[in-house]
């Protein structure tokens, strides 16, 4: 389903949000706190715009998804730079192709040069160096990553499909070290009644129909609004989160309840 609509993603991403993903997008890098030295997997990153967002930072990112053709969208569309230097945007890029093997070692064949964290330093009052973006096939439920091999893991509307999402926060669990954070970023409940309840008008009948007009496979879209409504409130994700093992979680509203970014820690 999510490869048919790879091409048009993005664009229809900015249309049907509004333009409010952008936001979002940049809300999720603030809370995530990523910066030169750290590691941050990207789940559910779809083309890896949102990995962009934390490799701006200076932050390494791997962008992770169970799409083969949403991440070779990303890839081609970063690859008009020199291979393994930097594509659009002045952005590292760098690719990686998994070894037989190592589906829990997190060993990965680079195909271009790596930059260490001491190559990364960057002197008072200058820009960090953009971080390095890898492109990852993996199953959120089984993540092809060893143990406590990233700071950050983070994933942005996409919790929502996953088969098990209980499954898949124990695994993200796992794959963080000790005292890195998780930051969730999901639709959620407007905390207004009346604004909810327009909502999710617009979420059944309006999204569907511009989805028919401007998407290739709307089906895929059909699917979003009932998953929206479907997906828990807050406070239940929150719980959800906590069962998972994490500590300190909390969450934050983005536009009224659209959007909740919840945190913790590992």
């Amino acid at each position: 389903m999510f490869d048919a609509i790879a091409g048009r993603y993005d664009l229809l991403n900015d249309i049907l949000s509004g333009g409010q993903v952008r936001l979002w997008r940049r809300a999720v890098a603030r809370i995530a706190g990523a910066g030169p030295g750290d590691r941050v997997l990207d789940l559910a990153a779809g083309t890896g715009t949102s990995s962009l967002t934390f490799t701006a930072t200076g932050a390494d990112a791997v962008a992770c998804d169970f799409s083969l053709g949403m991440l070779r969208a990303g890839r081609a569309r970063s690859s008009r730079g020199p291979r393994g230097g930097a594509g659009p945007s002045g952005r590292a890029i760098l690719r990686w192709e998994p070894q037989r093997g190592a589906e829990r070692t997190g060993g990965f064949r680079a195909m271009g040069s790596r930059v260490s964290p001491g190559q990364q330093s960057v002197p008072p009052g200058q820009q960090s160096p953009p971080g390095q973006l890898s492109f990852v096939a993996g199953d959120a439920l089984r993540l092809p990553f060893r143990d406590g091999a990233f700071d950050v893991v983070t994933i942005s509307f996409g919790l929502r499909n996953v088969a098990g999402p209980a499954t898949a926060l124990a695994e993200m669990r796992r794959v963080t070290r000790p005292g890195g954070r998780l930051v969730v970023c999901e639709f959620s409940t407007i905390t207004i009644a009346p604004v909810d309840m327009l909502y999710r008008r617009y979420l059944i009948n309006v999204l569907p129909a511009i989805a028919r007009r401007t998407a290739r496979s709307p089906e895929a879209y059909e699917y979003l609004a009932e998953s929206i409504v479907d997906w828990p409130a807050q406070r239940e994700l929150a719980s959800m989160i906590e069962t998972a093992g994490w500590s300190a979680v909390r969450w934050r509203d983005l536009t009224m309840g659209v959007v909740a970014v919840h945190v913790a820690r590992r």
